[in-house]
C-alpha cells in the first residue's frame, strides 16, 4: 500500500488560497547540494537584470519614504534569515532539506505596503478585515538518481471581500514582475548548485 504524501508547509499556512502561481525548474545536481544552494540564497544576487529591476521597482515608494526620513540604506545581502530578522517577512516553517515557507501580512496593493507584525503561530488564524496573507514556499525533491526538481509557489489569501477586490487589481498588474522574480530565484539556485557557487 502506497504511503500518503506528506503535507506541504504551504498547505498548513495557506490551505485555500485565492490567488497563486507555481514555477518549477530541473537542477542537474543532487538534492543535498540543491537544498544548500536554496537555503543560502542571497536575493541581492538574483540572476537576470529584469529580476533586479522588478525588486528595485517594487521598493521605490518605500525607498522614497526612507529617503525623506533620513536616507535609505542599500542592502549588501538578503538571505531568508535576513528577511526573517530584518523585515516584515517571516520564516513560517522549514522541513530541512526539503521545504521552507515564508509569509507576510499586509495591504500589498498599496504603493507603500502597510505591513502587520505577526508571529508564525498566529499566521493561520489572522482574520482582521482588510488584509492579505502571502505565503512564498520553496521545495526541493529528488528527480531521478542525480537531479532535483525545485519549485517556487506563491499563495495569497484575503481576509474579506473588499481586500479581495483590491488585491485582484494589484495581482493583474504585479503578476509579470512576480513571475520574473520567482523564476530568477530558481535560476540562481540552479546556477549555484550546478557550478559549486555555494559556501562550504
Amino acid at each position: 500500500m502506497a504511503e500518503s504524501p506528506s503535507p506541504l508547509l504551504a498547505d498548513r499556512f495557506a490551505p485555500r488560497p485565492e490567488f497563486g502561481r507555481t514555477d518549477h525548474l530541473l537542477v542537474d545536481a543532487d538534492p543535498t547540494t540543491t537544498w544548500k544552494s536554496l537555503r543560502e540564497l542571497d536575493l541581492t544576487e538574483l540572476r537576470g537584470g529584469l529580476a533586479a529591476f522588478a525588486v528595485w521597482f517594487r521598493d521605490v515608494p518605500e525607498r522614497w519614504r526612507a529617503r525623506s526620513e533620513g536616507g535609505a540604506r542599500e542592502r549588501t545581502r538578503l538571505t531568508w534569515n535576513d528577511l526573517d530578522a530584518g523585515t516584515d517577512w517571516m520564516i513560517l516553517g522549514e522541513n530541512p532539506g526539503q521545504e521552507i515557507a515564508l509569509g507576510a501580512v499586509g495591504k500589498f496593493w498599496r504603493p507603500v505596503v502597510k505591513w502587520v507584525p505577526c508571529e508564525p503561530r498566529d499566521f493561520p488564524d489572522f482574520t482582521e478585515p482588510g488584509y492579505g496573507k502571502v505565503v512564498w514556499s520553496f521545495t526541493a525533491h529528488p528527480y531521478g538518481e542525480r537531479r532535483t526538481l525545485v519549485s517556487s509557489e506563491i499563495r495569497v489569501t484575503l481576509t474579506d471581500p473588499r481586500a479581495w477586490l483590491n488585491f485582484r487589481r494589484y495581482w493583474r498588474i504585479s503578476t509579470p514582475a512576480l513571475s520574473v522574480i520567482s523564476r530568477a530565484v530558481l535560476r540562481t539556485v540552479k546556477h549555484k548548485a550546478e557550478t559549486g557557487g555555494i559556501r562550504s
